[in-house]
Parts: C-alpha cells; structure tokens; sequence
C-alpha cells in the first residue's frame, strides 16, 4: 500500500522543500491560566472542570504528572478537552472490525465515514453491503475516500453504494477530469474516521481491507513466510472507540474536510445532537490539514515529549523523524525518560524501512531503546507518555504524516486507559526483538547503503 504511494509523491519534488515548525519548549504551559473543557452539555465551569481533574488525580499517585500533561494540553491547541467519554482500546482488525460492525447497525440516523483505502475485497464488500443496507433504512450514509489510496480500487466497486442513495466522495481524484484547481497530488488524506449518530467515533490506523483479517498475537510457534510486499503476515494495528460528546468534534473534522472537497450537500441530518456522557475520560481530537499553518499533532507530539518525566513508548509504522522529533526523544534520555520505540522488522514499503532505519545509529547511541517487532506487518501509531498522556490515530512519525497528509489523533488523559496501553506496549515488546548498537554497528555495507539513499528522500516518503 506505502509503496505505490511513495513512487507517486516521489514525482513532486517541488514539496521537498517545506519544513516543520520549530515548536517552542514550554508553549505558554508554565504561565497561570484554567484549563477549559467541555462535557456533553456545553462549556465547563472552573469547578466542575476541577472534579473532573481530582477524580483523575485519584486513579494515579503522582498527581503532578497528570497536571503537567493537562496544562501541556490545554495549552497547545484551541480544541477543547472534553469530559464524559467512555474510551475502549481495540487491538488489531477483528476486534476492531467488530465494534465497527456493531456501532454501524444501531445507527439511527448517519453514519460518516472517512477512510485512506477501501478495497474491493471481503472485508471491503462486507462494510459496502452494510453501508448501503442502512441508508435503505433510512439512515444517511456519507463516505469520504483517498483517491490515491484507493487506487487500486475499481470506481464500479462505489456504483452501488451511490445507486442506493449513499453519498460518496473522493479526496483529490487522481482523474484529470475532475480535478479542481485546488488540486494538488501530494495532499492526501490518510485519516480513518467514523462517526455514528454524533454520539460515537473510532479513529485509528485500520484502513478497510482484509489485510486486517487476522489477529497478530497468534500463539502459532511457527513463523510465518513474508513475501516482499508483506502480505503473508497479520497485520499489527490499534484503534480506538470513543462514546460521548467527544464524537461531536471528530463529527466536526468530517464535516470540515467535506466541504472543503466540495462534497455534495449533507443535508438537514441532524448531525451535532445533544450527547449525553458515557464515561469519566477526557479525551482531544486533533485534525491536521496542509492547508493548516503548522501540523498541530506534531505540536502537541513534541510538547507532549518535551514534558515526558518518566516514560516514551511509542509504537510507530513508518518513522522518519525529522531533526527536532530526533532531538526531543534524545533530550528525554537526558532527562532520564525511559524512551522506548516499536518499530517493524517488515514494512509494505521497503524505502520507508531503509529511511527509518538509517536514523537508529543516532539514536541508540543517545540511549533511545529501539525493538522491532516480530512476526507481524506493524501498522500501528500510538503512544504513551507517563502512563497519563497516550494518542492514536493515524498519524505517523514521518514528514508525510505532518507536513502533506490529513491526519486525525485522540489524545486521551487517563492513568487508566494509560495503564491499558502500557500493557499493549508490553505485549508488543514481548513479541519484538530489540536492536543493539553492538549490532548495529556491525550491520552489512550493503545496508548501509541502502539506509543513505533512502534518507535522501525522506521528505517524500
């Protein structure tokens, strides 16, 4: 899937030229100011906003730990944190598949969905017959698709869902009798959203294709063959539902990208309900767009790391981190952070993989710990920092993710959910196997190589 793309987006070079924002280390966190939330009901009141805070505080004992990551928060974007959430962690495609399934067939009214690729396969078929299946029974069906991640998907393959009645649109369609004069090829949308009724929203890296068919935690002994797309292993990936008034701002970043890619009108669905609370979490959507001035998930990344005061554990797909990203996991090993990084051994784009791969001599040598996961295609990207601060989404640690794509994250607050993602953390680790600089330092010329050129395009990848 990652190789297609990369071949394509090679071809504009002119975009190599764009850069990160240098994000500034405190972001205004150490000035005296209330941390604004929202519940399902609207804005909440300083004290109502405090319960929330020490109900929090009473799930972790370090309390200041969790205060540093809510100012942290509250202090890097305009979205609001909203309380009320019930949030559950989902682990590799069935499970996710599952909960999506479900959510889908007790949809009363729409269902919006936002996707990078939608094959033309079971799985894809599957949720196709189940699409057009509820907007026969009256619930308004929006589905938002990536043109150049769903390439290789027949256009006859979205005909029916149209035919009944769906509203179906491309993301910057790769035909050039449709393209628009806003167009541009290097601008994709790599995000995975539904939202169902305004009151639940799944985000995450799992994209609608059967390559997700399979669970990763096999207790299979025998490892199984990769073939050079590495299509023969499970894939390894996370997502994450979300009941509460927190779907009304991923609703939000739907409708936003729609309009913007002059979807066809939503009509007068009622599509930002009264949503009553679900849960204790505090959760923050975050979109990022190009057209934004800066990505704000690499902003409120760095932040978070910047303030990271005992743990990093991040589980990345595609890491090419740029000069200040590299900077901030050094200086947390500084700091004395255990900084821990699950990266693949297999990746369906061997030119990400070199590139990857060519910045781990830097950061071992820093005390950066870098396991590579086995026996699984590793998909994910999430973190978590403290065990209080944790993300998923679909953004990934690369220039592409934050600088070209449409990328959208939940940053979740929670020594809970936190607790939950550290034990998935482990479980990664457990089936990983760790890089030493030893072993680095004695790795082929020939991979060496390959590492180099891979790191000239970068940018691109």
């Amino acid at each position: 899937m990652r190789t297609a793309l990369s071949l394509l987006m090679a071809s504009a070079l002119v975009a190599g030229c764009t850069s990160l924002p240098t994000i500034v280390p405190d972001m205004d966190t150490q000035s005296a100011r209330t941390i604004q939330m929202k519940g399902g009901r609207g804005v909440l009141s300083d004290q109502q906003s405090k319960a929330v805070l020490d109900r929090l505080k009473q799930q972790h004992g370090d309390s200041t730990i969790l205060d540093r990551h809510v100012a942290v928060e509250g202090a890097v974007t305009g979205a609001p944190l909203v309380t009320g959430n019930k949030v559950t962690l989902l682990i590799d495609g069935p499970a996710t598949y599952a909960s999506m399934i479900q959510a889908i067939q007790s949809a009363r009214q729409h269902i919006n969905m936002e996707t990078y690729i939608m094959e033309d396969d079971e799985v894809g078929r599957q949720f196709s017959d189940l699409l057009i299946s509820m907007q026969k029974k009256g619930v308004q069906v929006n589905l938002l698709y990536d043109s150049v991640g769903a390439l290789n998907t027949p256009r006859p393959f979205f005909q029916p869902m149209i035919d009944a009645g769906v509203r179906v649109l491309e993301f910057n369609p790769l035909n050039p009798a449709q393209v628009r004069k806003d167009w541009e090829v290097n601008q994709r949308d790599h995000r995975k959203l539904l939202v169902v009724d305004g009151k639940t929203a799944f985000v995450g890296g799992i994209n609608i294709s059967s390559v997700y068919s399979s669970g990763s935690f096999s207790t299979r002994k025998k490892k199984p063959q990769v073939n050079k797309e590495g299509q023969d292993v499970p894939w390894r990936d996370t997502q994450v539902r979300m009941d509460g008034p927190i779907a009304l701002e991923f609703q939000k970043l739907f409708i936003d990208t729609w309009n913007k890619q002059h979807g066809p009108d939503l009509g007068n669905t009622n599509y930002f309900p009264q949503v009553a609370a679900a849960g204790g979490e505090i959760v923050r959507a975050i979109g990022s767009s190009p057209d934004d001035p800066y990505s704000v998930i690499y902003a409120t990344f760095i932040s978070a790391l910047n303030h990271a005061e005992s743990s990093v554990y991040l589980t990345n797909a595609y890491f090419v981190p740029d000069p200040q990203l590299r900077d901030a996991l050094k200086n947390a090993v500084q700091r004395g952070v255990d900084v821990r990084l699950v990266l693949p051994a297999k990746s369906d784009s061997a030119l990400v993989q070199y590139a990857s791969r060519s910045f781990y001599d830097e950061l071992l040598r820093a005390g950066v710990r870098i396991f590579e996961r086995q026996d699984a295609l590793l998909h994910a990207k999430t973190a978590v920092i403290d065990g209080v601060w944790s993300t998923i989404g679909s953004t990934n640690l690369d220039w592409r993710s934050f600088v070209y794509n449409q990328e959208i994250n939940a940053v979740i607050l929670s020594p809970q959910f936190g607790t939950q993602m550290n034990n998935l953390f482990t479980r990664d680790l457990g089936a990983s196997r760790e890089i030493t600089l030893k072993e680095w330092e004695d790795r082929p010329i020939g991979e060496r190589i390959k590492e180099f050129g891979a790191s000239l395009w970068s940018r691109l990848l």
